[in-house]
């Protein structure tokens, strides 16, 4: 059996192609997987749990019939759609996962995480990240009309255009302190848009007692190419495919 990693698919109504790419996907790689992690912006953006668009439906649809087909499914939430909610998770058969989660694979202590917080030189934007998280700010968030949250979700689209991608990478401290302080020798995550595999130079002491090469792995945005992270008993692969064809 494997297991999946996806990241950074930004579906939404104006790209019919990718949520057609993503359709197959759950029919024909993702059946044979014995778990499917998506690290974060699965939509482009979420205004909450009660829009239920047409995408939004077909999407829980699709994940929750691969759920039934045995793939176990976890979310991380993304910097563009972090208030998924139970609702949603209920409906797609997925489980929410915490910013941070560990996870032993195939003999491996992985940290999984959306990216977000490792791009610590974008002061603004870490700022941000940490009013969004206060919880009574979400709930008033949540209680304004939908056309008012479509109206907020657009502006905050906007503001994100033209930043320097210097200010959207990680930095190296953060990730060889996140990665110290969790004890893992591998790190996935998303966010980026920079699908590679690093190998990090430096080794990590984990909770076995065992130091391991630290390795950092990216997965990629679904644009004209998507990436997904195939892991098994056999080892790690970064596979992309070209989104028109996606099999």
């Amino acid at each position: 059996m494997t297991t999946l990693f996806i990241s950074d698919l930004h579906l939404s109504e104006h790209r019919p192609d990718l949520t057609a790419a993503f359709l197959r996907f759950l029919q024909q790689q993702a059946p044979q997987a014995e778990a499917l992690y998506i690290l974060g912006d699965l939509f482009e953006f979420w205004i909450g749990d009660d829009e239920r668009s047409p995408l939004q439906l077909e999407v829980a649809s699709a994940l929750a019939t691969l759920s039934q087909q045995g793939t176990a499914l976890f979310y991380i939430h993304g910097n563009r759609d972090f208030m998924i909610g139970k609702a949603f998770a209920r409906a797609a058969g997925m489980t929410l996962l915490p910013a941070e989660f560990v996870l032993e694979l195939y003999g491996r202590r992985a940290l999984l995480l959306h990216g977000d917080q490792l791009c610590t030189l974008d002061e603004k934007y870490q700022r941000f990240r940490r009013i969004t998280s206060w919880r009574w700010l979400r709930w008033i968030f949540l209680r304004l009309p939908l056309s008012k949250r479509m109206e907020i979700a657009g502006k905050m689209r906007q503001g994100k255009k033209g930043k320097s991608l210097m200010l959207m990478d990680v930095t190296p401290e953060a990730v060889t302190h996140i990665m110290h302080h969790h004890q893992t020798s591998l790190m996935i995550h998303g966010h980026t848009h920079k699908p590679a595999r690093h190998d990090l130079g430096f080794e990590v002491l984990e909770t076995s007692g065992r130091r391991r090469p630290a390795e950092r792995i990216v997965l990629g945005d679904w644009d004209e190419k998507f990436t997904y992270l195939e892991a098994s008993h056999q080892g790690l692969q970064l596979i992309e495919k070209a989104v028109t064809t996606a099999d």
